[in-house]
């Protein structure tokens, strides 16, 4: 499946706010940092750059916010996206705390942001953690206990198996954490905001500039087929959609499939039935199931995260009868949109952020395994402070955490990892 095509059937797309097209690169150009990529990262970074009075500028191979940025769920959710106590022999007790915070503060900042430039892009707080077994709902006890400790400040509450109604009309569930300090959005109309913020900054943006070839030394040179950007810094933000413009990082993040669909607008009755709060949903399984309704009251509902680098052929025939297990009320309704893009999958659901041992002018943030709305944000700012004083306690945290290649090489890669996932699925099935 053609993914530029696949994301022409995007509801964020339908929905986008204005989208002005911007030129691509056509002269020899400098500035004190080259980002490359107009995701979450790259946008927020050139802002977090720009604001310390550095010259920025952004080169994206397509549209702002094309990737994963404009494409993913909306779930702006606390965390890394990992329980990341078990990196104390990294980053020790105080480095774990600090991640603890990190992935508390990170939400903040986007709500921050959002309220600062009055960007519109439909932010509602709520989110409920779905727990798909009675030892699930039992461990969330643990999570709520944890936030407490930490000085989570934000509500939270248990909801047991029988009251489960009050927050999702499916009954499949054994439980669910209500959390008010998470909640969602329209990413796409986030990402576009963010880029106008930038550019009130100063930082000048190019569309339909992929870097074509890298040339490092004390000033790093940027080629496009229409110029060359040369920088005293370069900030690699393409996450999933890397491929090989640098190989010693494209290895250690596989690029993996999620899909969504989205109703067409459902009455409100109907709306109200089956997310009474207007949460944001998403449950605990290894193939997880994510969903919310969408300010005119579609269900936008996605999940199924492929390794095998193949996508499906028609994603709303995969994603229907998902939602129909959650949600057998929408038997008859309509599907309206239906999309796919890639997410940066690490070994260890951890993000990479950090800079080249061989090349320190150059920096790199990547493989936010699903949690990158909020995760993106931070990891800017770590990497604005890096390339604006030098040190940055927090980048340097992020970066003790060690990362592996993934074995097999291009070609395998994506199989061997299937191979693997197709356990954890069979596990799940028969435990």
């Amino acid at each position: 499946m053609n993914q530029s095509q696949d994301h022409a059937r995007s509801y964020y797309l339908a929905s986008a706010n204005a989208m002005p097209e911007r030129a691509a690169l056509a002269a020899d150009l400098s500035a004190d940092v080259c980002v490359i990529g107009g995701g979450f990262t790259g946008v927020n970074t050139a802002i977090e750059l720009a604001q310390r009075g550095l010259s920025v500028i952004l080169l994206e191979a397509r549209r702002i916010g094309w990737g994963a940025s404009g494409r993913n769920g909306g779930q702006l959710i606390r965390g890394i996206g990992h329980d990341v106590s078990g990196f104390t022999r990294y980053v020790g007790e105080e480095g774990v705390r600090y991640l603890q915070r990190a992935g508390i503060d990170s939400v903040a900042l986007v709500g921050e942001r959002i309220r600062e430039h009055g960007i519109d892009c439909d932010l509602r707080w709520g989110f409920c953690e779905l727990a798909n077994t009675p030892a699930q709902f039992a461990a969330f006890q643990g999570e709520q206990d944890s936030l407490a400790a930490q000085g989570y400040m934000a509500q939270t509450r248990l909801v047991a198996a029988q009251d489960m109604a009050q927050v999702v009309g499916s009954t499949l569930y054994a439980g669910g954490l209500v959390d008010m300090g998470s909640g969602h959005l329209h990413p796409l109309n986030l990402v576009l905001g963010e880029a106008r913020v930038a550019e009130a900054l100063g930082v000048r943006i190019f569309e339909h500039s992929p870097a074509l070839q890298l040339s490092h030394g004390d000033t790093v040179q940027v080629r496009c087929a229409g110029g060359t950007v040369r920088a005293g810094s370069l900030v690699l933000a393409c996450n999933a959609h890397l491929d090989e413009l640098e190989p010693r990082l494209s290895g250690k993040v596989l690029p993996a499939g999620s899909y969504i669909i989205a109703t067409e607008p459902l009455p409100a009755a109907l709306a109200d039935e089956l997310i009474p709060q207007n949460l944001a949903l998403c449950d605990q399984k290894v193939g997880l199931d994510y969903y919310r309704l969408s300010a005119d009251r579609r269900l936008l509902f996605g999940g199924a995260c492929h390794y095998s680098g193949r996508d499906p052929v028609d994603i709303a025939a995969y994603m229907r009868p998902k939602m129909l297990k959650v949600f057998p009320q929408l038997a008859n309704t309509a599907i309206d949109f239906q999309w796919g893009g890639k997410i940066g999958i690490t070994a260890n659901r951890f993000p990479q952020v950090g800079r080249l041992q061989q090349y320190p002018n150059v920096f790199y943030a990547q493989g936010y395994s699903g949690h990158g709305l909020n995760v993106t944000h931070w990891c800017a700012r770590l990497l604005a402070e890096g390339i604006h004083a030098g040190v940055s306690q927090g980048l340097d945290t992020f970066s003790r955490v060690p990362h592996m290649t993934f074995p097999g090489g291009k070609a395998l890669r994506s199989p061997l990892l299937a191979l693997g996932m197709l356990w954890y699925r069979l596990r799940e099935m028969l435990g």
